[in-house]
């Protein structure tokens, strides 16, 4: 019988720390983009929709991994509704993160509004139509995901914190190896 795993690989951790450092990094380029005019707003605009990309990229990527290698399961002791809660987060995060970076793209591609990732190459435009009109419908889905988004990481910090603070179960360890075990 295999040991139980009390810490996600590398791929697992560098995968998440990289999306989450990426979420961050688009709150602070929108902003920025948002307080800009001219040549800078557009660099900020393309450097956001770049990260959204990359964000999607690897979102997919972290999807494929977690298929082939699955989340270490929360200790026995974890109440089901905490079990289920944790579940239904983590399954939200994925929709939202998938969600948030395709309805950008949708909305440019309908509006016919291409960028250049990061200045490197052209991003490809997805084929379809609907022109202003489903352009403005999805960037008005794209500005209301990330109040979930925030609602959501709410939660998955407060878990964690939880985990750590009060649980005193190691689970936050997983994702911070550094912390001492308990």
């Amino acid at each position: 019988m295999a040991e139980p795993r009390d810490r996600y690989s590398a791929v697992s951790l560098t995968l998440h720390w990289a999306i989450a450092a990426l979420v961050v990094g688009q709150i602070v380029l929108i902003t920025l983009a948002e307080g800009a005019s001219g040549p800078d707003r557009g660099l900020w605009i393309m450097l956001h929709k770049s990260g959204g990309a990359t964000i999607l990229v690897l979102t997919l990527l972290r999807l494929g991994w977690r298929v082939a290698h699955p989340a270490i399961p929360l200790p026995v002791s974890t109440p089901r509704w905490q079990r289920v809660a944790a579940r239904l987060t983590h399954v939200a995060f994925y929709v939202v993160l998938l969600a948030l970076p395709l309805t950008g793209w949708l909305a440019g591609s309908a509006a016919g509004r291409g960028f250049e990732y990061y200045g490197l190459f052209d991003w490809p435009l997805l084929p379809i139509g609907g022109g202003r009109p489903l352009a403005r419908s999805l960037m008005d889905l794209h500005h209301a995901l990330p109040k979930l988004l925030y609602v959501l990481l709410f939660l998955h910090v407060a878990g964690a914190l939880k985990h750590q603070l009060l649980d005193r179960d190691n689970v936050l360890r997983r994702m911070l190896p550094f912390l001492p075990a308990r």
